[in-house]
């Protein structure tokens, strides 16, 4: 069986999941938030309100909300294999395990691109919607949000794969949440640590605090991320984390045979 072919029968299988929905609720969450305090940045202090706000609203989301919603879509994925033997089904297709478990993954990174997009997509509605009813004249910089949600995108691939890693290995439910959710919560410490870069689960939270910085300290949405050790931290932990659940994918099948 082809690659391709297995990414169909995956994309398939959840179409009509509760995956789609929960993909909204993050986004619409932060962005009303934000839309609902407009007073506070179209001020005479904020030269640049839209970015600014965009990067507080983003400071959260990418932080927590955004590694909640992708926990909880891991579980939802993998319990979709333990619900009526359906990775012994998949076993019987001519399809490794191995092969399988980055199939599910490239269905996560497909589910992480739609929540990012629909984050950008509720903020650009919501603030063509705000500046025709408020008479803001100042413009959406559509190029910039654009510019932070794919960073948002990429910085969020290390953590993703180490959190479907340990849905993978913790066949409970219970503790894969559990581990997940304990490592995603001192994100903002680890954010501020000099090390940062070898806690994924901060990577995206810590780009957007980055530009945050920029803004209060020097005024200017420019700010740079140090590509070194972030790069070859960031990739060894994808790849090592990538490789650890395709190893383990399905291997309860193996016991039972």
């Amino acid at each position: 069986m082809r690659f391709s072919e297995l990414l169909k029968i995956e994309r398939m299988k959840y179409r009509r999941s509760k995956i789609i929905p929960l993909i909204f609720i993050a986004p619409i969450l932060v962005v009303s938030s934000g839309i609902a305090n407009l007073s506070a940045y179209f001020t005479p202090e904020y030269t640049n309100a839209w970015p600014t706000m965009f990067i507080q609203s983003a400071l959260l989301y990418a932080y927590y909300l955004l590694p909640f919603s992708m926990i909880v879509v891991c579980v939802m994925i993998a319990s979709q294999e333990t619900n009526h033997n359906g990775l012994f089904k998949m076993m019987s297709l001519p399809v490794s395990r191995q092969t399988l478990s980055l199939a599910k993954f490239c269905i996560l990174i497909f589910y992480l691109f739609m929540e990012i997009f629909v984050f950008l997509a509720v903020f650009v509605i919501a603030g063509y919607i705000a500046v025709s009813t408020f008479d803001i004249t100042e413009a959406l910089p559509i190029s910039y949000l654009l510019k932070w949600c794919v960073g948002l995108f990429l910085t969020m691939l290390p953590s993703l794969a180490v959190m479907w890693m340990l849905t993978v290995l913790f066949e409970k439910t219970l503790f894969s949440v559990g581990l997940n959710l304990l490592l995603v919560i001192p994100g903002l410490l680890a954010g501020a640590s000099p090390v940062w870069f070898l806690y994924p689960y901060c990577y995206s939270g810590y780009l957007v605090s980055l530009s945050l910085h920029a803004f209060t300290t020097e005024g200017t949405a420019d700010t740079a991320l140090q590509l070194f050790p972030f790069i070859p931290c960031a990739l060894l932990i994808f790849l090592s984390a990538l490789f650890i659940s395709a190893s383990r994918f399905g291997k309860q099948t193996d016991l039972l045979k």
